[in-house]
């Protein structure tokens, strides 16, 4: 009987262990080549492989959610999710409300027009540029485009910031470089404008995983794994699948 007692808490304690071990990860899987969905609706991209490996190593069993760029952190903070990886930028104003992992990727920004609309990012002034709301796009354009008259127009989604590029509703997209040169490969007749910016305040620092503040055993653990696949190379194969030319 005592055995039998013994065996059942090895067994409640290795399942608790487990379940500890389970990591929700929250993404918006609109936004290749980072994260989206594929025909059979499964989470893929540069992103999702990343996790995928960082968990492989960190012994970690690691889900995906899919939610709006814009609710990623404060579904944080609610606790709903115990991360969060979607091409997000850390800047000063999300550490305040989320622990970053280590940089993953390090990122810009660039303005897609139709071609030849545009010689120069200047001539945006008292246009209308569609961005992802809640990104530090569209916090980039508030601030230090608004006094040049440029109209940063909110979308949901990159993908539907995009398609209203083609019809005409948008002068341009202030997207990533990375997401601006995938859908740039499957639509001729539109072009990068200008140098891609890089101001460290909203875009320099790169991309990092965020967890709920204070999880520092998920956050060693993510940083744990983040470092083995950069020792190893799966890092650079993975790097290497969406981006090299």
């Amino acid at each position: 009987m005592k055995k039998s007692i013994l065996a059942l808490a090895a067994l409640t304690l290795l399942a608790g262990q487990a379940m500890a071990q389970e990591v929700k990860f929250a993404t918006e899987a609109t936004y290749p080549p980072f994260e989206y969905m594929d025909s059979n609706n499964e989470f893929q991209g540069f992103d999702m492989d990343l996790a995928r490996a960082i968990c492989a190593e960190a012994k970690l069993t690691c889900s995906f959610h899919n939610q709006a760029f814009d609710s990623l952190i404060p579904s944080l903070k609610f606790r709903r999710f115990d991360a969060a990886i979607a091409a997000m930028d850390v800047t000063p104003e999300r550490a305040k409300q989320v622990d970053f992992s280590d940089i993953y990727y390090e990122n810009s920004a660039v303005f897609v027009i139709a071609e030849g609309k545009f010689a120069k990012a200047q001539e945006l002034a008292g246009k209308n540029v569609g961005v992802q709301n809640g990104t530090s796009h569209q916090t980039y354009l508030q601030e230090q485009l608004k006094d040049q008259g440029v109209v940063a127009v909110p979308y949901a989604s990159y993908q539907n910031a995009l398609l209203d590029l083609t019809s005409g509703r948008v002068e341009a997209v202030f997207a990533d470089t990375a997401v601006a040169a995938e859908w740039l490969k499957e639509h001729p007749g539109y072009q990068m404008l200008g140098k891609p910016v890089t101001d460290a305040k909203y875009f320099g620092a790169g991309f990092a995983i965020a967890v709920n503040k204070g999880n520092q055993a998920l956050l060693d653990s993510l940083n744990q794994g983040l470092a083995a696949i950069k020792a190893n190379g799966t890092y650079q194969q993975i790097f290497d699948r969406y981006f090299a030319k």
